[in-house]
């Protein structure tokens, strides 16, 4: 008995034992023991809809999987879209499933698989404790500064460096420099950060000052310290909703359109245009001309 799949307007027609081989993927269990309990039902023409935005052409390279447990991508097919529907299928995606030509797409999808769980490691033991500590303070963002584990810094108390430096939060780590040196990690590090709820994400490589080079004497007797400054790695991010950084509310009077003319309109005008016409709002230079 073979079952007829639409997707993307293309019709397959399967055998559902080669599903049920693998049961832990989508059309496992789909078409398994427990099929009459799938919320999926055909239609009138007794054919599964499936796969909605999915070509056509990379759920048949897909079905290999089910045949001979690989997936042969031919060329033209994309490698994102063909981890997009893997991963919708439920289907392993790693060097033993998937063969392809472009292994520079592949090992892309397979550095941000382990780019992913790398950083799930080191938000738990190393951002989050640093960001439970300024919430307990009363903070409501974090910005970190990550320097490698030989870095020092050893600012002048009299004459600290610019910019609000002081407010940073420094963790010292040179694995998690290593992983921020590449855009591709920061980007994996954006989602996951967005994936546990927090907001206004900023992770990027800027200058941080570590130590006095020299000082300068201005005139006046006014002194002016140089500092060494490197470009390390930086994790800002607020855990508040944004509009809930003001709640306060700003009315701004806007002529009205409706009435162009007050005078003319004489007895007829209402309590409230009465009040205009005693209070008239603001005129923008810009309307005068």
């Amino acid at each position: 008995e073979k079952v007829t799949l639409v997707v993307d307007g293309t019709r397959f027609a399967v055998n559902p034992q080669i599903f049920t081989a693998h049961p832990d993927t989508m059309l496992g269990r789909m078409f398994g023991p427990g099929r009459e309990y799938n919320f999926t039902r055909p239609n009138e023409k007794g054919e599964y809809e499936i796969a909605d935005g999915i070509s056509s052409a990379v759920f048949r390279t897909v079905l290999d999987y089910y045949k001979t447990g690989i997936i042969n991508c031919p060329d033209g097919i994309s490698i994102p879209d063909l981890r997009e529907t893997c991963d919708y299928l439920c289907i392993n995606f790693d060097f033993n499933t998937v063969k392809c030509q472009d292994l520079s797409a592949l090992l892309h999808e397979l550095s941000n698989d382990g780019a992913h769980k790398q950083f799930d490691s080191y938000l738990e033991e190393l951002i989050l404790p640093i960001m439970v500590d300024s919430a307990r303070k009363g903070e409501r963002e974090c910005h970190i500064v990550v320097l490698t584990d030989e870095d020092t810094v050893d600012w002048d108390e009299d004459h600290p460096p610019p910019m609000g430096e002081e407010y940073s939060q420094i963790l010292y780590s040179s694995k998690l420099y290593r992983f921020f040196k590449y855009i591709e990690n920061r980007d994996v590090a954006k989602a996951v950060l967005k994936e546990r709820g927090l907001k206004n994400i900023r992770i990027g490589i800027e200058g941080y000052p570590t130590c006095k080079e020299k000082v300068k004497r201005r005139p006046g007797g006014r002194s002016e310290v140089i500092y060494n400054y490197v470009q390390r790695p930086f994790i800002q991010m607020s855990w508040e909703k944004e509009e809930g950084k003001s709640r306060h509310v700003d009315f701004q009077c806007v002529r009205s359109k409706s009435l162009t003319n007050l005078v003319a309109v004489g007895d007829d005008v209402s309590e409230d245009h009465e009040v205009i016409m005693h209070h008239p709002p603001q005129v923008d230079e810009l309307d005068r001309l």
